[in-house]
């Protein structure tokens, strides 16, 4: 199993593989160290992730191990190219565009692998383990976690309507 994080004390990303049979987790930059929880693992053939290593969040979620970004820009250039072939009145082109860009989409989604992030502290998990009790991304879960890091870093900012409210 590998983790990618953000190193709690200095930020940096750190990748570490085989965690499952380590006791702690060092950053290359800063050389702070993050104990693994015994039980944060479960044994057996193969180990099971039970939480996060990062934190001690429990909620994480399945998706997609694909940069959401790549995935949107694949998207925005099929409609870019579309609108193009529509604007020059070429109807099949412009359908084979976006029935293209579907079949991408729907082909990178059979042929992505599986990972595993932690909702309160962003660590993704790939490898084998990763499969257990968690579903997918819940939105109610993440708000929570959003709001409360929000909290913890001294507050969100108003809105621009509530902001004109107030004044």
């Amino acid at each position: 199993m590998r983790i990618t994080y953000a190193c709690p004390a200095c930020a940096a990303t750190v990748m570490v593989d085989r965690i499952e049979s380590r006791t702690a987790l060092e950053c290359p930059a800063c050389h702070a160290a993050v104990e693994i929880p015994g039980e944060a693992i479960a044994p057996g053939p193969p180990p099971r992730l039970r939480r996060c290593i990062v934190c001690p969040s429990s909620e994480l979620f399945v998706r997609k191990d694909f940069p959401q970004r790549l995935g949107i820009a694949i998207v925005v250039a099929g409609l870019a190219a579309s609108c193009v072939a529509w604007a020059c009145r070429e109807l099949v082109i412009t359908f084979a565009i976006l029935f293209g860009t579907a079949l991408i989409d729907v082909a990178l989604y059979l042929f992505m692998p599986d990972c595993l992030s932690c909702y309160r502290c962003g660590a993704r998990y790939r490898g084998e383990g990763i499969t257990g009790t968690f579903g997918g991304f819940d939105l109610e879960t993440h708000e929570k976690h959003r709001q409360q890091l929000a909290r913890m870093r001294g507050g969100s900012r108003a809105s621009p309507s509530e902001a004109s409210h107030g004044s």
